[in-house]
C-alpha cells in the first residue's frame, strides 16, 4: 500500500469527487482515479460508488475514512510538534462546547498562557459536541454531561442549578422562587432533545410527578429568551447563562435537584498532543486557583 493513494482516497472522500480533490492535491484527475482505483484492485474492495460527478464512500470506505482521519490528524499533530517550541508558540486548539460562558473563561486563560496558538470554536449542544471530538473535528469538548466512557478523560469544572425564567408580567414572575408543581400545565419553551439542560429539567420533572406543557422546542438559548420575552411560554437555563434583562425574572427551582455541569472532555488516546495537554493544565490551574 502506497501512502499516497491513501491520501488520495482521503482527498475525495472529504471533498466529495474526483475533481475537486485532484484540484486540491495539486494532480491531474487521471492519476488520481488510477491511484484509488489501483487501491481498490490491491485488496479487492469497492470504496466509492461513482455517481455523476460525485463519489460516495461505500461502507467499507466510510472505516477506512475513520483510519485515515485519525492517521492524518496525529500526521498534522507531528509537524504541530515539530514546528512549535517548548513554548507552544504556533499550534491550532479546535474547541466544541454547550455555550460560550465557561469555554471563554477557559480560552481568555489559555490565550494568556499561549497567545501564538490559533483557536477556533464550535457552539452547539453536548450531543453535537461529543460527535465533532468523536469524530476528530474538534480536540476538547466543553460538555454539560458526560456519561462513563473508558475512551474519555472528562475534567469537572464547575456545577450551576438551572433556573425558570419568564416575562415580569407573568403570575409566576413576583415569586422569590418556586416549586416544581408550580410548573404542572405551565406554557414552557424547551431545549431541543439533545440539549443537557433538557434532560436536566425533563428528569426533575418526572421525578416529581409534574407535566409541564412544551409548546415549543428551540434549539437555541438567544432564540429561547426571545420567545419568552414575546410571551410565549417560560423558559429554563444554567443560572450562569442567565442574561439580566428589565423585561425577563429569573426564578429558582427549590425542592428539586436541577444542574448542569461543565466538564472538559477530550479523547484518552490524545491526551499526549502537546496543544491539549497544555489546556488541560491550563484548566486545572484555573481549578486550583479558585
Amino acid at each position: 500500500m502506497r501512502y499516497t493513494s491513501l491520501r488520495s482516497f482521503h482527498a475525495v472522500a472529504q471533498a466529495g469527487g474526483f475533481t475537486a480533490a485532484a484540484v486540491q492535491m495539486g494532480i491531474s484527475q487521471p492519476t488520481l482515479t488510477a491511484q484509488i482505483a489501483a487501491l481498490e484492485a490491491e485488496y479487492g474492495v469497492l470504496l466509492f460508488h461513482r455517481r455523476n460527478r460525485r463519489a460516495e464512500l461505500t461502507p467499507t470506505g466510510r472505516d477506512l475514512l475513520a483510519i485515515t482521519t485519525r492517521m492524518f490528524n496525529e500526521e498534522r499533530e507531528a509537524q504541530e510538534f515539530l514546528q512549535q517550541s517548548r513554548e507552544l508558540r504556533r499550534g491550532v486548539l479546535r474547541v466544541g462546547a454547550v455555550g460560550p460562558y465557561h469555554v471563554t473563561e477557559m480560552l481568555a486563560a489559555f490565550r494568556r498562557r499561549y497567545p501564538g496558538v490559533e483557536l477556533s470554536v464550535a457552539i452547539g449542544n453536548s450531543a453535537e459536541a461529543l460527535q465533532d471530538l468523536r469524530q476528530y473535528r474538534t480536540d476538547v469538548a466543553v460538555l454539560a454531561h458526560i456519561d462513563e466512557d473508558p475512551g474519555l478523560l472528562a475534567v469537572p469544572y464547575s456545577r450551576h442549578p438551572v433556573v425558570v425564567f419568564a416575562r415580569a408580567d407573568h403570575p409566576l414572575a413576583g415569586r422569590a422562587a418556586i416549586r416544581p408543581a408550580d410548573l404542572q400545565g405551565q406554557r414552557m419553551i424547551a431545549r431541543e432533545p439533545g440539549s443537557t439542560t433538557r434532560h436536566a429539567f425533563d428528569a426533575a420533572m418526572r421525578r416529581a410527578g409534574v407535566q409541564p406543557e412544551t409548546v415549543m422546542e428551540i434549539g437555541s438559548r438567544e432564540a429561547i429568551r426571545e420567545a419568552v420575552i414575546h410571551g410565549l411560554g417560560i423558559g429554563y437555563v444554567s443560572q450562569a447563562e442567565f442574561v439580566p434583562d428589565p423585561v425577563l425574572r429569573a426564578i429558582p427551582v427549590e425542592g428539586a435537584e436541577i444542574f448542569t455541569w461543565a466538564h472538559v472532555v477530550i479523547l484518552r488516546e490524545r491526551a499526549q498532543g502537546r496543544v491539549i495537554r497544555a489546556f488541560l493544565d491550563t484548566v486545572r490551574g484555573m481549578l486550583r486557583a479558585a
